[in-house]
């Protein structure tokens, strides 16, 4: 080969190498055996799963006044972990009443069996194809998880979420199921002035615009959808003395802390399971307990 033509082919190759670095990766695949969890994450053209190294330890049983939603999901995700028909699941509701606590506390119940969550931020949604092909032939199942889920109009997520839950030729595999928490019921803003799409039939029906169909058409893909309320005040102190209790403080003691778990509840301006451990994480830490 003349010295002219190795010039040549040198140089092909490290504009292969500098283009490889720019174009999108498939993720990597990570050591299964390393966690439970995983974290989807891409940092410019490389995707891979990060191995969640401290995975939260809350057991269903730590879960309290939520009854309803807990067997409606904990009955989903054994069907699922056993090989049978399950549903994607969509928790909607106040904020802080244990949507995100009770998906983790399903993963620690299943993982035993099988279970694995991998947590996908909204902004990487654009990647749920490759990431559903990345495990498809793996025996384990798998939890797509997606905290906090909203979306503004025209994000890229929005549709690759929509297609992948039903209506994409490249559906979900038998070992992937979707679980988003939100706080908005459809996952998208909606505005006063869609009401005016709305349109009224001689006999009274109301039938929602094309506008507002959109915007409910991502969420009726989630076949279980399962609501959370705000708690009343004894469901607060119900809460409270569990947390309480956790941290290894008796009765006599948690009935002490009822006044003063009002007052922060009252300072906070809510009455959430979460205001409830972080209460009982301040009065606990301030008698000497450790973290647990």
């Amino acid at each position: 080969m003349s010295a002219s033509l190795e010039t040549l082919v040198v140089r092909a190759e490290r504009l292969l190498e500098r283009l490889e670095a720019v174009l999108p990766q498939p993720p990597v695949a990570p050591d299964w055996s390393a966690s439970i969890a995983f974290r989807y994450r891409r940092r410019g053209a490389r995707a891979a799963l990060e191995p969640v190294r401290h995975v939260s330890p809350i057991r269903l049983a730590d879960l309290r006044e939520v009854d309803a939603q807990k067997e409606r999901l904990v009955r989903n995700t054994a069907q699922f972990v056993a090989g049978r028909s399950a549903n994607n699941a969509l928790l909607t509701g106040a904020r802080g009443t244990g949507k995100s606590s009770l998906i983790k506390a399903c993963l620690n119940e299943f993982a035993p069996q099988g279970l694995r969550l991998i947590e996908v931020d909204k902004a990487d949604l654009v990647d749920l194809p490759d990431l559903v092909d990345l495990v498809a032939e793996r025996p384990e199942k798998f939890i797509v998880y997606c905290d906090d889920l909203s979306f503004d109009e025209g994000e890229p997520g929005y549709k690759a979420l929509k297609s992948i839950l039903d209506g994409s030729v490249a559906a979900a595999t038998a070992n992937v199921l979707i679980y988003a928490t939100s706080n908005r019921r459809h996952l998208l803003p909606e505005y006063m002035k869609e009401n005016l799409t709305y349109t009224h039939t001689e006999d009274g029906e109301v039938h929602p615009g094309e506008v507002v169909e959109e915007k409910i058409s991502l969420s009726e893909r989630f076949g279980l959808w399962i609501s959370f309320y705000p708690f009343s005040q004894e469901e607060y102190l119900a809460i409270v003395a569990q947390w309480l209790r956790h941290f290894g403080l008796d009765d006599e003691v948690i009935a002490a802390a009822r006044q003063e778990s009002l007052v922060w509840a009252l300072e906070r301006g809510s009455r959430s399971g979460r205001v409830a451990y972080q209460f009982a994480r301040d009065y606990a830490g301030r008698l000497g307990r450790e973290g647990l």
